[in-house]
């Protein structure tokens, strides 16, 4: 049921003038879409039970999110319901959806409650949307008691009363504690401030470094070069072609290129390496100072 184009009260309206199915119907409706396909029958049941979805949707709009987007995730997860829906458990759709529509919902408030993600975990989510309340209880039953909690109990108690791990509900009250900012916000009232993104330190390389770098690579090429002119030119061809190609060809195509076998191919090409390594090594410590 798409809501693009209509208020969150025009839907609500539109779906408390559905039908009422009683359980027979239901039944029939539910078996129809399962075994035939039946759309109409799916759609049916989908009408019916909007009410519901919508009245699930209402409770999560203390969360800051659209209430037309909100409807619209309830009414995913009852379409995502009367798919799976099993009409010989025998139980009634209203039940078994009222878990998908509420995961649905849930899973789309934390999606879009920060850029950052909040929680993935059945613990995070428990947390996400039961940590202030049940933190409020146990703040209320210590005052009565006349006790003063400091954050660290505080956070024991919640991860008892909720049963998920400690580290879990410190990493909540952290998420939960502030919202998102801009990092082009300025970094004071002044319009003339600087922006919080010009505080991120640069990654990338400096110049110095890059000049540098470049020095560095062209020495490297020039003693390369160098090495490889100590070759002949048919390990040269060799090198180039196992090493230097974008594909490099195989010990088999250059033996039958050149007239030889694979082994002697293999030989040649590793004495071809032997003889720029040596050459290298002419250059002592400065060849593993660049490429350390």
């Amino acid at each position: 049921m798409a809501l693009d184009g209509f208020e969150a009260n025009d839907v609500s309206r539109r779906a408390m003038k559905a039908e009422l199915l009683d359980a027979e119907t239901e039944l029939q409706l539910a078996y129809a879409w399962r075994d035939a396909r039946d759309e109409a029958a799916l759609h049916r049941l989908i009408t019916a039970y909007m009410r519901l979805a919508i009245s699930m949707a209402v409770k999560f709009r203390r969360y800051g999110a659209p209430m037309n987007d909100l409807i619209q995730e309830a009414s995913l997860g009852l379409m995502k319901a009367a798919e799976k829906f099993d009409p010989d458990r025998g139980v009634r759709f209203s039940t078994y959806a009222v878990w998908w529509i509420k995961a649905s919902i849930q899973d789309y408030v934390m999606r879009n409650w920060s850029m950052v993600r909040t929680g993935s975990t059945s613990s995070q989510k428990a947390l996400f949307f039961n940590m202030r309340r049940v933190q409020a209880k146990l703040e209320r039953e210590a005052m009565a008691r006349g006790e003063e909690l400091d954050r660290h109990q505080i956070h024991e108690m919640v991860a008892r009363e909720v049963g998920v791990p400690l580290a879990d509900v410190e990493m909540m009250e952290g998420r939960l504690s502030g919202a998102d900012f801009s990092l082009n916000a300025t970094q004071s009232a002044d319009e003339d401030g600087r922006e919080w993104i010009d505080a991120l330190e640069d990654e990338g390389s400096q110049a110095a470094e890059m000049v540098a770098q470049s020095h560095d690579a062209a020495r490297l090429r020039e003693w390369l070069a160098a090495a490889m002119g100590a070759l002949n030119e048919r390990e040269r061809f060799i090198v180039r072609e196992r090493k230097l190609r974008e594909t490099p060809r195989t010990l088999e195509s250059l033996g039958g290129e050149l007239g030889l076998s694979k082994e002697r191919v293999r030989q040649l090409e590793a004495a071809a390496f032997t003889k720029m390594r040596r050459n290298l090594e002419t250059r002592g410590g400065e060849v593993h100072e660049l490429i350390a």
